[in-house]
């Protein structure tokens, strides 16, 4: 019976690669910061680990100065993302101008769209500072002028000259009146016409016995009297709105000259700036139309409502509000002249980004004018760089639209959502749009990058710079010291305990389990960064000064049992009975597979029971866990293989004539992946062959149709979840695991279990085939197909083909009885 060599069980040197303190040249991390200038330049050493696709698509997209070239940081969480991106665009700021300053002014001819100045770096505080003088200055100096001699002469004449002209008016319609018989009256009431008698005024008695002609006559001499003077009364608006006109003459005559002088300074002051310069011209104007709003109010009281102070609407303060500046974008200069922003906005809500118009309430209303328009990150960002979160911008409401549009347009236009959506109807404020010259960063994870590249067609014009960051790195004596370097930074930055050269090469190692290979290196500085602290603090706690090998295991140690509850209660049911999982004896058509759950970022593995039952059938194998939809979609196909895989090796000119289900046992949840798909087919093979499998051994790894063993993830946790359980009830040297053999460049398995394999109480087999797991299982060869194409005389795969060449024999006898049946009931009867 000849077969292939079965694989040797793996040496405990095979179990782990270990990382040699020996190859460091310091004692503790302390001494590696001399080997650097500042504690800046070991960060960014550190910082670029492994990351060198990154580092030159962050580069490519900072030096680029095209529209739509922004950029996508995408990776895992923890990897660094965001800080390196930073530390580069720290690195570039300086050397870029310092953006412009903005600010919003009032619009004297459309009062509702504010005005935009643009203004060289640092001026725009002060000149919101100058026009606060400004305005002082004007309720200043133009009170006094108008408490002057000459001013108020001069307004005395206009005063007078109206009330003579309105005077003469009226005497003169006296006149006529009196001309006639008959007297102008004043009254409260007004004006009245009344007959003369003597030096008084005729009774209504004494007037009814004149004789009727002079009644006739008396009346229509009023009637025309009455006319004449509703004509004097009708021009008295006209001559008093011509005396308004002359007095705001002699308002702006008599104070243009100061005003003049006041913004002559100021425009001198800006003359370099053409906007400033048009602004102070509307100023000068639209003060000497509303001269009276800089007097002082006299009276000095508040009106009130039930004793309550009421807010004026239409007051001087409110009035001069619209000569304040409000500076929306002030930067301070910087000493070198350079600095362009770099914005992190972590909540980009709609009206974060653009800015919003706030309101204040008055007399039970909101009102809002230019000065309360608040700015958004972009414009902070404005002339540098933002970096957003991918995430949380698209879950909040209209913010990625708003975002988009920005960089399209290359405008910031401030509106509040209920304009952008037409939801209201009011008028508002409508300020001028800001030019927009910025680089958008975002971080996210690749499966937002991808869906967005693949279902928005905006997202790849405008964020042309994909920057790709690695998970991981491969493990080479220089990557180890480079490691070390990033250990030594994150110790100095987070303010730790020194690391001696142990506890570096410990974590190292740590860092190779956490990337599931021992040959790569994970750069997850997040989860690095947080064992160093727990070391550091158990180290504190042992009174020790520097960091040692014991800390960081002890870090790990109790990382794991913080969050293996769920673990150990599943171990405790299984030593309890009620999880029923064997680790001794043999039995038909069972095999211990492996799988591994993950909770709460903790992954570990456990043992499952997998049985099958083969008989007489249709070909089909039936996958429970696929018929009772608690298997996906990938587990589904790691079991539909098994049918081709039965198909090709096995009565290769006979139909498949079985019937075969195949179950994980007492499962309760979910199953995804081909993990297990090698385990089931074991135990498919053992039930057709009718052999018994080694319950001392648990099996992991997928299958192919050729019947090769591939590899799967999270080895190292599948296999300690079976040796914890076989230690738990007491290891008697005959367990043990089978995993691919493409997997063991990947074991990174814990110390005790090293000392196990070591002292010859566990073991751990690399299988490449089916057919070596099986004989391994079993205790009996596979065998291969002789020269005349059978397998050898009680082989596995001869008791297989054996079997399932019983049921196609089955099969063909059926066909043909019902085959006879059906001719038998179709010949009619003899006749006699």
């Amino acid at each position: 019976m000849t077969s292939k060599p079965l694989p040797r069980e793996l040496s405990p040197e095979a179990l782990r690669r270990a990382c040699d303190p020996g190859q460091f040249a310091f004692e503790t991390t302390a001494e590696l910061k001399n080997s650097f200038e500042t504690a800046g330049e070991l960060k960014k050493t550190a910082e670029v680990l492994g990351q060198g696709r990154a580092v030159e698509a962050i580069r490519f997209g900072i030096g680029i100065a095209r529209e739509g070239y922004n950029l996508f940081a995408m990776g895992r969480e923890g990897m660094g993302r965001r800080t390196i991106v930073r530390a580069f665009l720290e690195r570039d700021a300086p050397r870029r101008e310092l953006p412009p300053d903005w600010c919003y002014v009032f619009n004297f001819e459309v009062a509702h769209r504010p005005k935009a100045i643009s203004m060289p770096p640092g001026r725009a505080q002060k000149f919101q500072a100058d026009m606060a003088h400004l305005v002082e200055d004007l309720r200043t100096a133009i009170p006094a002028v108008f408490e002057s001699d000459e001013y108020r002469n001069r307004r005395q004449e206009i005063e007078s000259n109206l009330g003579e002209h309105q005077e003469s008016a009226i005497g003169t319609v006296g006149e006529h009146a009196k001309a006639q018989g008959i007297a102008l009256l004043r009254t409260p009431a007004g004006f009245g016409f009344a007959p003369i008698k003597g030096d008084g005024v005729m009774g209504s008695k004494e007037f009814a016995k004149l004789p009727e002609d002079e009644q006739k006559r008396l009346e229509g001499a009023i009637a025309e009297l009455q006319k004449e003077l509703e004509h004097a009364i009708h021009e008295m608006p006209k001559w008093r709105r011509e005396a308004q006109r002359r007095l705001r003459e002699l308002n702006r005559e008599v104070i243009r000259a100061v005003v003049a002088s006041l913004i002559e300074e100021l425009k001198s002051t800006y003359a370099d700036i053409a906007q400033v310069v048009q602004y102070l011209a509307a100023v000068q104007a639209d003060v000497l139309d509303h001269a009276e709003a800089f007097q002082q109010s006299k009276d000095g009281e508040t009106p009130t409502l039930f004793g309550i102070p009421l807010p004026q609407a239409d007051t001087s303060e409110s009035t001069l509000r619209r000569y304040q500046v409000n500076a929306l974008i002030a930067h301070a200069p910087a000493e070198d002249g350079g600095g362009a922003p770099i914005v992190y906005e972590d909540n980009p809500t709609h009206a974060n980004l653009i800015g919003r118009i706030e309101h204040i309430a008055q007399m039970g209303t909101l009102v809002t004018d230019f000065t309360l328009i608040k700015p958004g990150a972009l414009h902070r960002a404005n002339g540098g760089y933002l970096i957003l979160d991918a995430l949380k911008i698209l879950t909040q409401p209209f913010a990625w639209e708003v975002l988009k549009r920005a960089l399209r347009s290359r405008e910031i236009r401030t509106e509040s959502l209920g304009q952008a959506l037409s939801l209201i109807s009011t008028v508002s404020l409508e300020p001028e749009p800001i030019p927009l010259d910025v680089k958008v960063v975002l971080v996210g994870d690749r499966r937002l990058y991808y869906l967005l590249h693949e279902y928005d067609p905006e997202f790849g014009e405008l964020f042309k710079v994909a920057v790709d960051f690695e998970d991981d790195v491969a493990r080479s004596p220089e990557t180890d010291a480079h490691y070390a370097q990033v250990i030594a930074g994150i110790a100095q930055r987070e303010q730790l305990r020194p690391l001696d050269r142990g506890a570096v090469a410990r974590a190292i190692e740590r860092g190779a389990r956490a990337a599931d290979d021992a040959e790569r290196l994970s750069l997850n500085m997040r989860a690095l960064a947080d064992l160093l602290r727990e070391a550091d603090y158990w180290a504190s706690v042992a009174g020790r000064s520097v960091i040692g090998t014991e800390d960081v295991q002890h870090a790990i140690d109790t990382g794991e049992r913080r969050a293996g509850r769920i673990r150990e209660r599943l171990r405790e049911e299984i030593l309890r009975g009620t999880l029923l999982i064997d680790s001794a004896g043999t039995r038909v058509g069972q095999v211990n597979g492996l799988a591994v759950a993950e909770l709460g970022g903790f992954a570990f593995g456990m043992p499952r029971r997998i049985t099958a039952r083969a008989r007489f059938g249709s070909g089909r194998v039936l996958d429970i866990e696929r018929e009772s939809e608690l298997g996906g979609p990938i587990h589904s196909k790691g079991v539909l293989i098994l049918s081709g895989f039965l198909a090709g090796r096995y009565v290769p000119n006979q139909p498949l004539s079985l019937a075969a289900s195949l179950v994980f046992e007492q499962s309760y949840g979910g199953i995804e992946g081909d993990s297990a798909s090698s385990a089931e087919l074991y135990a498919l093979l053992s039930a057709l062959a009718d052999l018994p499998i080694r319950q001392s051994l648990a099996v992991t790894g997928s299958v192919n149709q050729q019947g090769d063993v591939q590899a799967i993830g999270a080895v190292n946790e599948k296999i300690e979840g079976f040796f914890d359980l076989c230690a738990a009830r007491g290891l008697n040297g005959e367990q043990g695991v089978l995993v691919p053999a493409a997997n063991v460049q990947h074991l990174m398995l814990r110390a005790d279990v090293i000392e196990a394999v070591a002292a010859g109480r566990f073991h751990i087999y690399p299988v490449s085939t089916i057919d070596q797991g099986i004989e391994l299982l079993t205790g009996v060869p596979a065998g291969e197909r002789g020269p005349g194409g059978a397998y050898p005389q009680g082989s596995v795969n001869a008791r297989v083909e054996r079997r399932l060449a019983d049921f196609a024999a089955r099969g063909r006898g059926a066909g043909s009885e019902r085959q006879s049946r059906k001719s038998w009931r179709g010949t009619p009867p003899r006749k006699s």
